[in-house]
């Protein structure tokens, strides 16, 4: 066999066809007669937005200067990646001006459509009259945000901390679990992803993303995936497993235990139906505080409903949000219940640009366009 196979790769048989082989030998009076010929690429829809000419720096010096100056850790897609430069609704410009369809949401940030009119105009005229000042002085624009925020949330969901992103905003939910339920111990699901800081790097559960630091109490226990699970969708399973983990590999109590509603970064992964209302009850019993991470999933992500856990038909203690709250601005967000909140007025709690009023311009903006 190895030598036929030998013989048919030196006379060229034996290896794949270039496209262009594969193309001439489907047109050729040799092609069987029901074969056609390959359908014509989609095109996208004519559009009217023209963007802006650009002047600035070409695409190639960027990577020069992005290899010399940012950190070796950054990526990029593509062999020859792209340089955008200007964005509208659902669509990117490269610095030819050549249109894409941004299928990616910027890490499912664009949750409003690149540049939304209504966004933009809220963004400039706080700017004009304020870009910062702090949670230490009175402002409109954080208590507005906070209570249009707040009116979303389900249950005793009340009160609102505003950070810079869904890393800061899992670490402080953690800390709240913790303080509250006076348990160190957190759980999460394997295939997680909760952030890169030193804390939520321990409640991510993929190795990509990983380095080999202390986790700090923090236990994995099995993705509730109903496709590829090793139970597959039977949610009580999965559910038996945190509770078999908290009883034998633990110590009976937990701080707390959180989950992507719809995991993310992990392949945008739903749990097992049922899953979380199991889950919530058993945590609860051992003391713990249940977190939704919202960060991917909230603000309509999942369709028919505005927040993922919603499909579970849960209310959690903790919301953690980030990514689409903002459409593009950097900004996070820990909702949760005065009880849970009271933990953290043992000390003064401050955050120089937690509900900064650009920030929170732009992000009741996003709600009234949501």
């Amino acid at each position: 066999m190895a030598a036929s196979l030998l013989r048919r790769a030196a006379s060229g048989r034996g290896r794949c066809p270039s496209p262009a082989e594969s193309l001439r030998r489907l047109v050729s009076s040799e092609a069987a007669p029901e074969q056609a010929l390959p359908r014509p690429l989609p095109e996208m829809r004519p559009f009217e937005h023209r963007p802006s000419p650009y002047a600035g720096m070409g695409g190639a010096e960027i990577l020069e200067k992005r290899k010399k100056f940012l950190g070796p850790s950054l990526f990029y897609y593509y062999q020859k990646p792209l340089n955008i430069v200007e964005g509208k609704m659902q669509y990117l410009y490269d610095e030819q001006g050549k249109r894409y369809l941004d299928c990616f949401g910027g890490i499912v940030t664009v949750s409003c459509g690149h540049c939304h009119p209504d966004i933009v105009k809220a963004v400039q005229e706080q700017t004009k009259l304020l870009q910062h000042t702090t949670t230490i002085y009175l402002h409109h624009a954080i208590v507005e945000f906070a209570e249009a925020l707040a009116s979303k949330m389900p249950g005793n969901l009340k009160v609102v901390y505003f950070v810079n992103s869904g890393t800061e905003a899992n670490e402080l939910a953690m800390l709240m679990a913790r303080l509250y339920s006076g348990n160190l111990g957190m759980v999460a699901l394997r295939n997680g992803y909760h952030g890169g800081s030193a804390g939520t790097i321990g409640l991510t559960g993929l190795q990509t993303w990983k380095y080999p630091i202390p986790q700090g109490e923090i236990h994995h226990v099995m993705n509730p995936d109903p496709y590829r699970g090793a139970f597959g969708s039977d949610a009580a399973a999965y559910a038996w497993e945190v509770e078999e983990h908290i009883n034998f590999g633990s110590s009976g109590r937990v701080g707390g235990f959180i989950a992507e509603t719809f995991q993310g970064v992990g392949g945008t992964v739903e749990l097992a139906p049922g899953y979380l209302k199991s889950v919530y009850d058993t945590v609860r019993k051992a003391g713990g505080v249940c977190i939704a991470d919202e960060v991917q999933s909230g603000f309509g992500r999942t369709g028919s409903n505005y927040w993922g856990f919603q499909t579970q038909d849960v209310i959690p203690d903790i919301v953690t949000m980030a990514k689409g709250i903002g459409n593009g601005l950097p900004l996070g967000a820990v909702v949760t219940t005065p009880e849970i909140a009271s933990v953290m007025a043992q000390k003064i709690q401050f955050n120089t640009f937690g509900g900064n009023p650009v920030c929170s311009a732009g992000g009741l903006a996003v709600l009234k366009v949501h």
